[in-house]
């Protein structure tokens, strides 16, 4: 298995009823596209504010395998996603990691 994290920062303050559409559609991730093990996402709740740098989502997502997340880079859903947002983000940091048992 492989985990892939995102953290999202957008250029401006999105509204929180923005933020938890976001998270809303990111969710739906997990029953739409092929390969997913688990999913969550969620707006950013931290009290350490010195450390949050402006990212207010975070998603983590386990894929079966590396293929599984090459083919969910390119699936429609999440290209779709990606269209939607490429203009309001200011920044995104993506960690991928095998998952060892």
């Amino acid at each position: 298995m492989i985990e892939h994290i995102v953290c999202f920062q957008f250029k401006e303050v999105v509204s929180e009823k923005s933020q938890f559409e976001i998270v809303e559609t990111l969710l739906a991730f997990e029953n739409s596209i092929p390969g997913i093990v688990n999913l969550s996402a969620g707006v950013n709740v931290t009290e350490e504010v010195n450390f949050h740098h402006g990212y207010s989502i975070g998603l983590r997502v386990t894929f079966e395998n590396e293929d599984a997340l090459r083919d969910y880079q390119t699936h429609p859903i999440h290209q779709q996603f990606v269209n939607r947002i490429k203009e309001d983000i200011q920044n995104i940091v993506v960690v991928d990691y095998p998952i060892h048992s």
